[in-house]
């Protein structure tokens, strides 16, 4: 067949590796693939051997499996290029093309299982953490009638917002926990913030629960949690502007850093909201 010569040796050697190989070399080789032969009959093939196996098996059977990996694709293809074997070459070029027109996740959300778990993926991560607890029915008295759809708005606001930060914020969803509706910020394996979206309010007759949605905390939290993507501590400075440590200076400051750097700021938007407190049905004061 034109274009098609046959070698036969010894034996060869490629990357520090030794084997027989097949009968016939069903290839085109060239001389500035192949050096002079080494002593002992054997031929030297200067590269890598890492998938010289690959390009062995290919030349005996005519198919090969190719790796999974697109950096190994690319490795086999650069092979395959060197030692002119155009089958394979047309092999590792599809797989690649399926491989770039295959549909990727954009973003992946983590649902929680365990508590266990939920703090094995936080202390693992590199990244920021943020976690949306939502449970509709953890709730003891009946909702508010917008409870429903500020539930709906702050699952949503996760989605958004997940889709928005993905690749430097990990967040993830609870829906076994205690809370009806909670945000939780996690930096470095700890958690930061809370953002608490339920409370209980006394109506004339009946004890109600109602949720709310906090969207400008929310974001204000969620931006405010991007300083601890590097690995490094966060400037301090820059904590006390986002409120991460409180102010202060001196021995004080000193005496009390590893106390403000562990502390959480828990906000909760709702409380206990007595009926004798609200006027006008609308205004509240709020207790904790």
């Amino acid at each position: 067949m034109s274009g098609i010569h046959c070698f036969r040796w010894s034996g060869w050697s490629s990357g520090g590796r030794r084997g027989r190989p097949p009968r016939a070399w069903r290839g085109p080789c060239w001389p500035a693939a192949l050096s002079a032969p080494a002593p002992a009959g054997w031929i030297l093939i200067d590269r890598n051997g890492r998938h010289f196996g690959t390009i062995l098996n290919y030349l005996r059977d005519g198919a090969v499996p190719l790796p999974a990996s697109q950096r190994e694709l690319e490795e086999v293809l650069c092979e395959a290029r060197y030692y002119l074997i155009q089958g394979l070459v047309e092999d590792c070029q599809l797989a690649l093309q399926n491989k770039s027109e295959a549909y990727d996740p954009l973003c992946l959300i983590p649902m929680v299982t365990s508590p266990k778990e939920e703090q094995q993926i936080i202390s693992s991560c590199s990244k920021p953490v943020v976690k949306l607890l939502h449970n509709r029915s953890n709730n003891k008295y009946s909702y508010t009638s917008n409870s429903d759809d500020n539930l709906l708005k702050n699952i949503e606001l996760f989605d958004k917002l997940a889709l928005r930060f993905n690749g430097r914020v990990l967040f993830v969803k609870d829906v076994l926990g205690d809370e009806i509706c909670c945000w939780s910020f996690y930096g470095q394996g700890r958690k930061i913030a809370e953002v608490c979206c339920t409370s209980i309010v006394y109506a004339t007759e009946k004890k109600q629960t109602k949720v709310e949605f906090p969207e400008a905390r929310i974001f204000e939290e969620t931006l405010n949690i991007l300083i601890y993507e590097t690995p490094r501590v966060p400037d301090k400075a820059l904590l006390e502007a986002t409120g991460g440590a409180a102010g202060g200076g001196g021995a004080a400051r000193a005496e009390d850093e590893d106390g403000r750097e562990h502390r959480v700021r828990r906000i909760h938007v709702r409380r206990h909201i007595t009926h004798d407190e609200r006027s006008h049905g609308h205004q509240a004061v709020f207790k904790d």
